[in-house]
């Protein structure tokens, strides 16, 4: 609000309220979605085109060539950009939360609104294209190793890549938003923490079909904790409501209707 006197009248004028260009910029969120696209469009591919031909034995040169190979590029790289980010955004975290701007903090929640919307992008991929192909290449192929071609996708690339999307949505949160630096966001934590144990129980489930349950019916026990973590994902919806109501809180201090009818 800024207050004028001129020749003895009283000059209210509002202040200028931030455009939602400069608060909210898809561009990011346009090229990591493009760039996500390719990558997964990519492995879906190159499962088109070596899976049946050199992925049915685990015991063949060719196997180790074209599988095992992806393996171990893919997770220290994913894992490794993860720990990058992870570190980028918990070093350059803000100290000084208590003096943070009304206009700063709305545009920090348009930017993890951003990171939601990778995070979800990424997320889908698995709990749908990719979570299904698995069950279906199981029902097909007999496997002989949990490193199958469409587990080393799904599980070792797939999962890895939302995971590092999930916990930078959850690091960036509380290290720069005062609502989630200040207390425990319990929506938060499920929607992060619940899918990203999806990856530590793939051991329980290879364990299961390696000296329990040979045969991969979707609807067996062993598959039942990657749907409940997975479901877990749907308590996104109650961080976006605890996001919608700070934001449009903040948007009320900054609109200058607003700040006429309080004077």
């Amino acid at each position: 609000m800024s207050v004028t006197t001129t020749a003895g009248k009283l000059d209210v004028r509002p202040a200028a309220r931030p455009k939602a260009n400069k608060m909210f910029n898809f561009g990011p969120v346009a090229i990591g979605w493009g760039v996500l696209l390719a990558i997964y469009v990519g492995l879906r591919l190159y499962q088109q085109a070596f899976a049946f031909e050199y992925g049915l034995d685990s015991t063949t040169p060719e196997f180790e060539t074209y599988w095992v190979t992806l393996f171990n590029i893919e997770i220290p790289l994913i894992f490794g950009t993860g720990f990058v980010i992870w570190t980028y955004l918990w070093m350059t975290r803000d100290r000084n939360l208590a003096a943070i701007k009304p206009e700063v903090e709305l545009k920090r929640y348009f930017n993890l609104v951003a990171w939601f919307m990778l995070y979800t992008f990424s997320f889908l991929w698995i709990a749908s294209f990719f979570g299904e192909g698995d069950a279906t290449w199981h029902q097909t192929v007999i496997r002989d190793t949990a490193l199958t071609p469409s587990h080393i996708v799904v599980f070792y690339a797939c999962v890895p890549m939302y995971i590092v999307f999930g916990v930078g949505s959850l690091l960036y949160a509380t290290t720069r938003i005062p609502a989630f630096a200040n207390g425990y966001s319990v929506p938060l934590l499920m929607a992060v923490v619940g899918p990203a144990l999806i990856l530590p129980n793939l051991g329980y489930n290879e364990w299961g079909h390696a000296f329990w349950m040979t045969e991969e019916i979707f609807s067996h026990p062993l598959h039942w904790g990657f749907s409940f973590l997975g479901w877990t994902g749907l308590a996104l919806g109650g961080v976006l409501l605890q996001v919608v109501i700070r934001m449009s809180q903040l948007l009320k201090q900054l609109s200058p209707v607003e700040s006429v009818r309080a004077k």
